[in-house]
């Protein structure tokens, strides 16, 4: 009979021993780097067989306002894909590129170098950045924002957001991840000389586009710089420099509830034009001399009430308000003439006796 230890080892599941059949890998172990880029030698490095056994082929296609553009920079990238014996042909009737290796080519990887410069170029980087993809260092991304946000307006807002006043915030961008990148429609380009870099640039752009400002990401890849030049601080944890960013939740106001409205299978009354409005008052008939001194006219007296009313908000702020202009009245002509009633009746009496009663009035009147 088995004991009781036996019944409660074989009721308890054994864990599966994974390590069993695997062997040690002579190109895997510590010393081995995974990252480094060897370069090929035609010299040194054979393909087994001595050529390659099939031709690859890789096209893609391109705007039509690049045509122009690719006729005159198109010697430039045969000359230059000729260096590493790689045939190319542009097709301006179907709108495509097109890249294939030959007989002469050594390279295997070389084609798909290739390719991404035809993805580069058609996305509108220039030939002299696009052609440094032919270089082992350097690495090509492309990201599809055009998919992440389906409102538009917000997309269009957003990918703003990511280029910055005058293209800032993506200058930034380049120097802290010493990338080149490039905002073109729904797509961004990045080239760099690290996988590093590349791998940060995507991650601020695909951050951005859901709604998270890049500018933060920029706060800690500063940081994130500054701090591995320091050789104390090189291989230590880095979260308690790094600043965190804690997402607030903004109360807005709830907009008020309004009645609903009775129901009218009736469409609202079309707001009119402003041709109708012109017929409306006749002034659509009038010649266009009348209608320009018209709205001349109108724009005058506009003009005269604003500074009429900036005038007196102006005397209101210095305190001094005009006072109100009293008319004088207008002083009588008549009573300038003061009359001396006595002298009067003497004169009247002299001159009755003298002239025999004849006299003026003006005689009696003094001045």
């Amino acid at each position: 009979m088995a004991s009781n230890d036996d019944q409660i080892t074989d009721s308890i599941p054994q864990k599966k021993n994974h390590n069993k059949y695997r062997r040690d890998k002579p190109w895997d172990n510590e010393t081995i780097d995974h990252w480094k880029i060897d370069h090929w030698n035609d010299s040194e490095d054979k393909l087994p067989g001595g050529r390659l056994l099939e031709e690859s082929t890789f096209a893609s296609l391109f705007p039509k306002y690049k045509e122009n553009y690719l006729r005159q920079v198109w010697p430039v990238v045969t000359k230059a894909l000729d260096g590493f014996k790689i045939a190319c042909e542009l097709d301006l009737v179907e709108g495509s590129m097109t890249v294939r290796t030959t007989s002469a080519t050594t390279d295997p990887f070389i084609i798909l170098k290739a390719r991404d410069l035809l993805k580069l170029i058609a996305r509108s980087i220039p030939v002299v950045q696009a052609l440094k993809i032919l270089k082992d260092e350097w690495v090509s991304d492309i990201v599809k924002i055009g998919g992440i946000v389906r409102n538009k307006e917000r997309f269009i807002k957003r990918r703003q957001r990511l280029l910055g006043q005058e293209g800032s915030t993506l200058k930034a961008l380049e120097l802290v991840t010493n990338c080149f990148i490039l905002v073109q429609g729904n797509t961004v380009s990045i080239m760099s000389e690290s996988h590093k870099g590349l791998k940060q640039a995507r991650q601020v752009i695909v951050d951005c586009m859901n709604n998270i400002h890049p500018i933060y990401h920029i706060k800690r890849l500063m940081i994130m710089k500054e701090l591995a030049k320091d050789e104390q601080l090189k291989d230590e944890d880095w979260e308690r420099f790094l600043p965190k960013f804690e997402k607030k939740n903004v109360q807005r106001k709830k907009p008020k509830k309004t009645e609903p409205k009775a129901y009218t299978p009736f469409p609202p009354a079309q707001t009119p034009r402003k041709v109708d409005m012109q017929l409306e008052t006749g002034e659509y008939f009038a010649n266009e001399w009348k209608r320009k001194s018209r709205a001349v006219m109108v724009k005058k007296s506009e003009a005269k009430e604003k500074s009429v009313e900036k005038r007196k908000i102006r005397e209101m702020e210095d305190g001094k308000l005009p006072a109100k202009r009293t008319k004088k009245p207008k002083a009588d002509k008549s009573s300038t003439a003061d009359v001396d009633v006595g002298r009067l009746q003497a004169n009247l009496k002299d001159r009755q006796s003298g002239t025999g009663g004849k006299s003026s009035m003006s005689d009696f009147v003094q001045g």
